[in-house]
């Protein structure tokens, strides 16, 4: 490498370097800004324990609500794993309406 290059290759690499450290902070503002529940991936447990969420699937599942086995063991899963369980009361539309109400809700830091 000759003498002349090097302080351009310098100068490349921490200019590299500084867009990489900026990146994460962007993405992060990012994701906070479009972080709502949803009914694909966001665990049942966690719409359970925000009352919001919760009042949410009281009125749109009720009978899947009010079954113990979605209180207790499907707080591990999504709405969407559940579906197969429950394919009335979660068909895709249903789960759109779910997601549609979802998003009206201010979004959680």
């Amino acid at each position: 490498m000759s003498a002349k290059f090097i302080p351009v290759f310098a100068a490349a690499v921490l200019a590299s370097l500084s867009a990489t450290v900026a990146t994460p902070a962007s993405a992060a503002e990012t994701v906070s800004q479009t972080a709502h529940y949803s009914v694909e991936t966001t665990l049942v447990g966690k719409l359970l324990d925000d009352p919001a969420a919760a009042a949410i699937l009281k009125k749109l599942i009720p009978n899947t609500f009010n079954n113990d086995m979605f209180q207790s063991m499907g707080r591990d899963q999504t709405l969407k794993g559940i579906q197969q369980y429950e394919p009335v009361d979660l068909s895709d539309e249903n789960l759109a309406k779910i997601q549609a109400e979802f998003d009206k809700l201010p979004v959680k830091e």
